[in-house]
């Protein structure tokens, strides 16, 4: 070899080795990541979704403006809502289904500190579970450490919301009896749990939907923690 064909092996070593190390890196699979990254990671996915789904949910319109969590009547309510719409009360129908929605996008940021609390001190296993879990996972996870205490803390801020709309006491009364017959969900009968409910529905939905949208783009996260987890998925 001479002395100019040496010298290009040896300037090409290095672009070589560094072409090698990416692509290592990209070849990451989820049981290459160790417990603590993977933990890690998904704790970071978690709580940015966490924050970003009540910043989206917790403010005008975050609710009502959104077809995908906007709580509608129950059931025969909704079917019985049609009717009066037709009967000219629809005003009256309208007002009932903005003072629900107004009251859960002011109950959701009420619930941001036990969210973020639930994923600061989830566990490995947690964490290693909602990586490889279906789609359902993350939704999942935050119904079982979160429900409970969210509907009490969310539950007053929907009935101060609620109570002030004459139609919502009609509503019980009319729900109740309906529940009797099984027309409507015997849950879904007082107004001010139907709609902690369905603001609780809506929050953990959305924040399904936030962290599939860091899997799907952890480059665009801007964490490196991410895109080291999330990249391994891919």
């Amino acid at each position: 070899m001479d002395r100019r064909d040496f010298s290009s092996a040896f300037l090409a070593a290095p672009a070589a080795l560094a072409l090698l190390a990416i692509r290592q890196a990209h070849a990451l699979t989820i049981d290459d990541l160790s417990a603590g990254d993977a933990s890690k990671g998904l704790k970071a996915a978690l709580e940015k979704g966490a924050t970003a789904a009540v910043g989206l949910l917790g403010r005008q319109d975050g609710f009502l403006g959104n077809p995908k969590v906007r709580i509608p009547l129950p059931g025969y309510l909704e079917d019985a809502g049609k009717m009066l719409r037709m009967v000219g009360q629809g005003s009256r129908i309208d007002e009932l289904v903005t003072a629900m929605n107004r009251a859960a996008e002011q109950a959701v940021p009420a619930g941001k500190d036990l969210l973020v609390n639930a994923v600061r001190t989830m566990s490995v296993a947690d964490a290693k579970g909602i990586l490889v879990g279906g789609d359902t996972s993350v939704t999942q996870f935050f119904a079982n450490k979160t429900r409970a205490p969210l509907t009490e803390r969310f539950l007053p801020v929907v009935t101060y919301a609620t109570v002030k709309v004459k139609l919502a006491e009609k509503y019980n009364s009319i729900a109740g009896k309906a529940a009797g017959y099984g027309l409507v969900k015997k849950e879904d009968a007082n107004i001010q749990r139907y709609v902690t409910g369905k603001s609780l529905d809506g929050l953990y939905l959305m924040i399904g939907e936030e962290e599939r949208k860091i899997r799907q783009d952890p480059v665009g996260s801007g964490s490196a923690i991410l895109q080291k987890v999330f990249g391994a998925l891919r």
